[in-house]
């Protein structure tokens, strides 16, 4: 955040974004993502099969149940659930290196794994993204190819249910346009950065201003005596 020719830096946070399969998440942290060098996303752990364009470490971590069990057990994932009979789960060392970098940590997971996130880094920002319609969602869905019949109506099944969490996010957002959910996205990111308890700084810049106001009034000299009230006239 910049206060005049200075920076006031702020910390960073991690940013949980959620939403019905198909609503468009991903691709408003990927689009967010190339327009600005510290937002980073956070690669998940799953134990799904991988889809034909998806690579291990790039996409997701994948690994055997049994791995991913034992990972959860020794406190190593931050939250975990099992979403379409899938298991996925967040790696706690990705939200230490994301603080230590200063970058915004995008955590792209399913309703259970932002509460589980909410309650143990309250310092997150959890946004909700809903579609423009149910229509849409559900052309998107088809649209993807890769999924049968079964698959979209679980999907649209379990959409119906995911959109009633919208209330418990700090934000929501309506992805008709991509370009207006990305910009809500930094308008969020900007906000959340300009409060106090994100200013580790902010003690010694309100010193350093007090002690430059100082400065002036010495340079102005001694005030002539007077019995008005100093508040009037500013």
């Amino acid at each position: 955040m910049s206060v005049g020719s200075r920076s006031l830096e702020n910390r960073t946070f991690p940013l949980i974004f959620a939403a019905p399969s198909g609503a468009g998440k991903t691709t408003i942290a990927q689009r967010l993502m190339e327009r600005r060098g510290d937002v980073v996303f956070s690669i998940s752990m799953t134990t799904r099969t991988p889809r034909s364009y998806e690579h291990n470490g790039v996409h997701y971590h994948f690994v055997e149940e049994d791995e991913f069990r034992r990972l959860a057990d020794a406190g190593e994932l931050v939250e975990w659930a099992e979403v379409h009979g899938n298991l996925y789960g967040t790696p706690a060392r990705n939200l230490t290196e994301a603080i230590e970098r200063r970058q915004y940590l995008i955590l792209d997971i399913d309703i259970q794994g932002a509460r589980q996130i909410r309650r143990a880094v309250p310092e997150a920002v959890s946004i909700f993204v809903l579609p423009p319609s149910g229509v849409e969602l559900g052309q998107r869905l088809a649209g993807r190819g890769s999924e049968d019949g079964a698959v979209r109506r679980r999907r649209l099944d379990n959409a119906r249910a995911e959109i009633q969490a919208a209330g418990e996010f700090d934000y929501v957002i309506v992805n008709g346009s991509l370009d207006t959910s990305v910009a809500a996205v930094e308008a969020i990111l900007l906000t959340e950065g300009c409060r106090t308890s994100r200013l580790p700084g902010l003690k010694q810049e309100i010193g350093r201003l007090d002690d430059e106001i100082g400065q002036c009034l010495r340079g102005i000299g001694s005030p002539p005596s007077s019995s008005s009230d100093p508040q009037r006239g500013t």
